[in-house]
């Protein structure tokens, strides 16, 4: 049987039996989100100290970091002055930095000598100064280290050639405080040539940490990269090693391992005596090194909950409160919420058709749930119209209007505002991809039109320089261009770059400039093989004119035309404003085509040169020829008349070297031939007598002599002369008539001399 209830009857009946199991399990619900919540509140409290600190010691140490870094960056114009001059400048500075930084224990830096002595050859060896603080007086001292070779931790130092920070290490100076060193690297062009240092005291880190305490029983510790505990309450523990005190906790959470690669993580340890412990580490990022240090908060978890537990139990007394409060009141204010019901139910109705009602006209004198409901009816519909009113706005283009979510939980705002925010992301997408098409068909464009104008003129330097350095200058929006050529002079073998065009002021000019390898800017650029961007430009290197006065460029660049790994020439660039990536970029990549456009010029204009130098040499060649064929009908004759005058010698020779003694002595007088009739009177072999002097064997008396001598001079100046000789062959004395006559080469000099002798012992 169906109960006929009224409306006041429903609600007395339902409501309030409804609203205590609801409320009981609405209750459940909040409570425990809100001890969740708590939870969830303080460890982001606790997370947001650790990254507070941890952000405070970072900057901390940065500016530390900037003062070695800014040291660094002013030393690299140490040559701009002697070095001992430099020292005696800049080292003061030290004195006045250490001053205004009591938390620094010393400033120092150490210079490689192979960089300051050329006559240094060695790769260690170094010269050191230092500006220290001991017993409260700062003290400075100089001297050469690393004579033998470098220690281990400088060693590494300039290895690593970029900032470090050094693990922290005991300084029995400063009675036994922590300290750690930064150090700033001096690099030249890539090379090590030197440190900035400075040695920092940690007492006012230890000090920090301790005063971290977010809750009664918390603490904070500091950690290292390699896992020393710089700042920690337990002494036991205090500048030890993790691996060392607590290798099993540390195992079991991996904490330096997350350390040592920058992370912020946390966990929850139960420790021996059966309390759990919160822990939370944040990553302390040290200027531009690799070795992040860590600051770490432990909070026991029933200090974090206590809040949570108050806030619980409060909560239980006012809903019980509240839940009498509300038996009372429904029955008072039942005939008050009939009617509010009503309306509601009329306008959600309307809504449920996908009427929009613009506002609601329900009057509520009470703060009660229907005044709730009425207010979120009303809310709902405010939030549903300006939703329609964002709608219609994105539908009409407009994506930079915004909506106002009724709260965090606002799915339909959200879904709403991420879809205007795609579509922004899309339109954004879409201009960029715009502009990356237009440079797209900027170059592809730039590099059609170069390319016709190398096809058209490449058989003309002059002109394919002109047409390439005029149409540059209009392409890029500059004012003035240059293009110089690599020539070699071929007397001396020079190599220069020669200006061969210039365009400025819309117009061609003529200008004579010449540059060797490394010479100004164009040298320098040849040199490096590499683009030369100035955008701080002197004032006097160039002036570009209009009719409405003068201004220097802001903006020159210098790019290399390199053609298989060969020079061919530079094209500069001066303009007004600076050039975009995209076109730098363009400027490099018709670089290569202009340097191999370039080579085939050069190419083909050494070939016309060889065919014009072939077709001389031709032409000689026939004239040579002809002389040569006409020279060997004639030395044909010379050799058919030498050919008889031959056998005539033959024969007189032959005659000779049977009736006579010949032999033959070179200049100074020693033996270089002699016939075979001379060898069997002699009784000797012809190696024995080849380099014998023409005195051996000889018998003079001291008139002799001197006669001999004499008549061997004559013989040098080109007299022929005879001579009784006596020898002594196999201890017999024999008497010879000799016949010296000089023998000259078609020049006029001594050739020889030749000997004949005949025996006249017997006559």
């Amino acid at each position: 049987m169906r109960l006929k209830l009224t409306i006041r009857q429903k609600i007395l009946y339902y409501i309030l039996g409804s609203a205590f199991i609801i409320f009981s399990i609405v209750f459940y619900f909040i409570s425990s989100s809100s001890r969740r919540l708590a939870y969830e509140q303080s460890i982001k409290l606790t997370n947001s100290y650790a990254r507070q600190y941890a952000l405070n010691i970072e900057s901390w140490i940065n500016q530390d970091f900037a003062v070695t870094r800014t040291l660094a960056a002013a030393f690299m114009e140490y040559k701009q002055m002697p070095f001992d001059q430099w020292q005696k400048l800049i080292y003061p500075m030290y004195n006045r930095v250490i001053l205004t930084t009591p938390h620094i224990d010393a400033y120092w830096d150490s210079w490689e000598l192979s960089n300051l002595d050329p006559n240094w050859t060695l790769p260690y060896g170094r010269h050191f100064y230092i500006v220290y603080k001991q017993d409260g007086i700062y003290k400075t001292k100089a001297e050469m280290r690393s004579l033998t070779g470098d220690p281990p931790t400088y060693g590494s130092m300039k290895s690593a050639a970029k900032e470090i920070i050094v693990e922290p290490y005991t300084s029995e100076l400063q009675r036994g405080q922590m300290m750690t060193t930064l150090s700033s690297p001096l690099l030249e062009n890539g090379k090590f040539i030197g440190l900035i240092g400075a040695d920092l005291i940690l007492t006012r880190f230890q000090q920090l940490v301790n005063t971290i305490k977010p809750y009664p029983n918390s603490y904070a510790f500091l950690l290292s990269y390699k896992g020393v505990f710089i700042a920690h309450p337990d002494s036991s523990i205090f500048k030890k090693n993790i691996t060392e005190v607590l290798p099993e906790f540390n195992n079991q959470h991996n904490i330096l391992a997350q350390v040592q690669k920058g992370k912020a993580f946390s966990f929850t340890h139960q420790n021996n005596k059966g309390d759990r412990i919160y822990y939370t580490f944040e990553p302390i990022r040290i200027g531009n090194t690799q070795t992040p240090w860590s600051i770490g908060i432990a909070v026991p978890v029933t200090d974090i909950m206590a809040q949570a537990n108050r806030s619980y139990n409060t909560s239980l007394f006012i809903a019980l409160v509240g839940l009498l409060v509300i038996i009372f009141m429904v029955y008072f204010v039942s005939n008050n919420i009939t009617l509010p019901i009503k309306k509601i139910t009329q306008i959600l109705n309307e809504f449920a058709k996908g009427k929009i009602v613009s506002s609601i006209d329900i009057r509520t004198s009470s703060n009660d749930e229907i005044s709730q409901m009425v207010e979120a009816v009303s809310a709902s519909l405010a939030g549903v119209n300006s939703k329609t009113s964002f709608a219609r706005e994105i539908g009409a283009g407009n994506l930079n209007v915004d909506l106002a979510l009724l709260s965090d939980e606002d799915q339909l705002g959200k879904s709403l505002i991420e879809m205007r925010d795609n579509l922004r992301r899309a339109r954004d997408e879409e201009e960029k991809r715009k502009i990356e098409e237009e440079k797209k068909r900027w170059t592809n464009e730039g590099m059609a039109k170069f390319g016709e104008i190398l096809r058209q003129n490449n058989n003309n330097l002059s002109l394919l320089s002109q047409e390439l350095i005029k149409n540059l200058v209009w392409y890029l929006n500059a004012q003035v261009g240059g293009l110089f050529v690599l020539s070699e002079n071929k007397e001396t073998g020079d190599k220069t770059f020669d200006m061969v065009a210039m365009f400025a002021y819309d117009r061609n000019r003529v200008m004579q400039r010449s540059y060797h390898f490394a010479e100004g800017l164009i040298g320098a650029c040849a040199a490096e093989r590499d683009a030369i961007i100035l955008k701080e430009v002197p004032q006097d290197y160039i002036e570009i004119t209009s009719g409405l006065g003068g201004i220097n460029p802001n903006y020159i660049i210098v790019v290399p035309l390199i053609f298989e790994e060969e020079v061919m020439g530079v094209i500069e660039i001066a303009s007004l404003q600076e050039l975009k990536e995209h076109e730098v970029q363009f400027l490099k990549d018709i670089a290569k085509s202009i340097a191999s456009t370039l080579h085939t010029v050069k190419v083909n204009t050494l070939t016309a040169e060889l065919l014009m130098k072939s077709k001389e040499q031709a032409e000689m060649m026939a004239a040579q020829e002809e002389e040569m064929r006409q020279n060997m009908e004639e030395l044909q004759a010379t050799q058919e008349e030498a050919a008889r005058k031959t056998l005539e010698l033959e024969g007189l020779v032959n005659a000779l070297n049977a009736a006579a003694f010949v032999m033959e002595y070179d200049t100074k007088g020693y033996v270089i031939n002699i016939n075979d009739s001379y060898l069997n009177f002699l009784g000797a072999n012809r190696d024995d007598i080849i380099g014998l002097h023409h005195s051996e064997n000889i018998i003079l008396s001291d008139t002799e002599k001197a006669s001999y001598d004499k008549m061997w001079s004559d013989i040098l100046r080109g007299n022929i002369r005879k001579h009784k000789t006596r020898i002594r062959v196999n201890g017999q004395e024999h008497l010879l008539l000799e016949t010296y006559t000089p023998i000259f080469d078609h020049g006029g000099q001594l050739l020889k001399i030749l000997k004949i002798a005949t025996d006249i012992t017997n006559i």
